[in-house]
């Protein structure tokens, strides 16, 4: 299992934007907790779980309006990539660094 404890400076390549967050990640087996906070707001993760080098998660947003985002990325070293869904409005590329 990868090593992915600890916060990431991501970016999400959204329709409004490049959006810049921190994801922060406290595993424990195969579930983790922890938080995404940037320009819009923070949330916090809901249904994290860690399968291997692979994270998947779940965010409940308010801004710009109320939807659930399903996330998934990859952690490889001190990088992670992945994608955000929003929906109807598709998925977005997520990169990020260990902090």
């Amino acid at each position: 299992m990868a090593n992915v404890d600890g916060n990431w400076n991501t970016v999400t390549q959204s329709p409004l934007g490049d959006q810049q967050a921190v994801l922060a990640v406290t595993s424990n087996g195969d579930s983790f907790t922890g938080s995404f906070n940037g320009a819009m707001g923070q949330a916090e993760i809901t249904d994290g779980k860690v399968r291997g080098d692979t994270l998947s998660w779940s965010l409940n947003i308010s801004v710009p309006m109320p939807m659930t985002l399903t996330c998934e990325a990859t952690v490889n070293g001190d990088t992670l990539t992945g994608t955000v869904t929003a929906g109807a409005f598709g998925s977005f590329p997520i990169t990020g660094t260990r902090a």
